[in-house]
């Protein structure tokens, strides 16, 4: 796949027609797995949140090889889920904020918005103090990378990721827990 990014990002339009269906499956793939553990209820199903972060991504958008390609991915999926999230929010819709801790959390956006929404509150302001570790978060969080993946994706060491992620969890929970 990183071959294929670094030809498209030359301009071969062999390696870009052989690399999107490459993408969308692997995408499809780990969302599918990180999905599977949630509540089958959820109107947005794994296929359904991977293309519209496919078609975000598509388009005029370059890679600078596989570690941005994801980070774009999961920055495009948690758009969407926040999308979504806000949307369902909404007064006319009922709306409601509650408290949450942050290591019960899970990817239920659609039954959980203002829990949702107070992560990504939380997530822009971790970014600001430490962007590497919120990366690592998005990474995990909402592409469902695991602890090694993300952190080959990083550039970074698989216990410097551990490392990470333990203060990013911990700082996302009082963070969330102030508000």
């Amino acid at each position: 796949m990183t071959q294929l990014i670094e030809a498209a990002q030359k301009g071969d339009r062999q390696a870009a027609a052989e690399l999107l269906p490459l993408v969308y499956e692997e995408l499809r793939k780990l969302e599918a797995a990180k999905m599977a553990a949630e509540n089958p209820g959820l109107s947005l199903d794994a296929t359904a949140l991977v293309h519209e972060a496919y078609l975000r991504l598509v388009g005029d958008q370059h890679f600078d090889g596989r570690a941005h390609f994801f980070a774009a991915a999961a920055e495009a999926m948690r758009r969407i889920l926040v999308d979504r999230a806000r949307a369902r929010q909404s007064l006319k819709r009922g709306g409601d904020r509650r408290r949450l801790r942050f290591d019960q959390l899970q990817l239920e956006a659609e039954e959980t918005p203002a829990e949702f929404l107070a992560l990504h509150e939380a997530l822009d302001k971790f970014a600001i103090k430490d962007p590497r570790k919120a990366e690592l978060v998005k990474l995990r969080f909402f592409a469902g990378l695991t602890n090694e993946q993300a952190a080959a994706a990083l550039g970074i060491s698989t216990a410097t990721a551990d490392n990470d992620w333990a203060y990013a969890r911990a700082w996302l929970r009082l963070e969330i827990e102030k508000s």
